[in-house]
């Protein structure tokens, strides 16, 4: 059942079987960057060599205990592309998607916010593409919610009263490590019991749910650039 996971733990200690191993993965590498950047990827491009030293890193790092190998591999493939763009200072790139924003209102004065991020039809990136890929990360994991990350427009709170009121329902859950796995495992809000524990109205949770959910697994996994635009809930979280 699990003979590509068996694969990759013999290659791991053989370098005959992991030079093998790598060319009957080609095709699954350049699918997986693909993937990730959402561009077609050629043994040309950068990104190529980048995700074949990753590969072999995930071989070299794998234990079967961790589950597929392909999963593994492709987390490791997705870091490492990511700190590929970090480090190209020169690269620039436009992004052609809608990023949406965790923003306050334009006449709204914050201090806990540091960049406000505006709903357009392209953003340009400077320094490197990284944000990009934390976007198409994102969508992803919110896909298995039932929603995308583009819809985060429509639901997202303006006034500060309602974004405190979010923050409460947000720290709550990221300071409760068993609801916060719930959260992961059912796919569900505990709507009842944030508001019996926050205050919070539930027809303001039920109406902000998917910015809550989102905002949760944005401060639980690798997302540093769309944290950013959190940053007022990790103060919160950190009183």
């Amino acid at each position: 059942m699990r003979e590509i996971d068996s694969m990759a733990v013999k290659a791991s200690t053989d370098n005959d079987m992991l030079n093998l191993f790598i060319q009957q993965n080609e095709y699954y590498i350049i699918k997986c960057v693909s993937a990730i950047t959402h561009r077609f990827i050629t043994k040309s491009d950068d990104e190529w060599s980048i995700a074949l030293h990753a590969f072999t890193e995930a071989v070299q790092g794998y234990q079967f205990e961790k589950g597929s190998f392909y999963s593994y591999s492709e987390l490791v493939i997705r870091r490492r592309l990511i700190d590929y763009y970090r480090s190209q200072e020169k690269y620039q790139q436009e992004v052609f998607v809608d990023p949406v924003i965790f923003e306050t209102e334009p006449e709204e004065e914050t201090d806990n916010i540091s960049v406000h991020l505006a709903v357009v039809k392209q953003v340009t990136v400077e320094k490197d593409d990284s944000l990009k890929l934390e976007i198409a990360a994102a969508n992803e994991t919110l896909s298995h919610y039932g929603f995308t990350f583009f819809e985060l427009t429509d639901c997202s709170p303006h006034s500060q009263k309602t974004k405190s009121a979010c923050a409460k329902a947000i720290t709550y859950i990221m300071s409760n490590p068993l609801f916060k796995q719930d959260l992961f495992n059912t796919k569900q809000l505990p709507l009842k019991i944030i508001e019996k524990n926050t205050k919070v109205p539930r027809k303001l949770l039920e109406r902000h749910r998917k910015y809550i959910i989102a905002a949760v697994e944005i401060l639980s996994g690798e997302y540093p650039h769309l944290a950013e635009y959190l940053l007022y809930i990790r103060e919160e979280i950190g009183k």
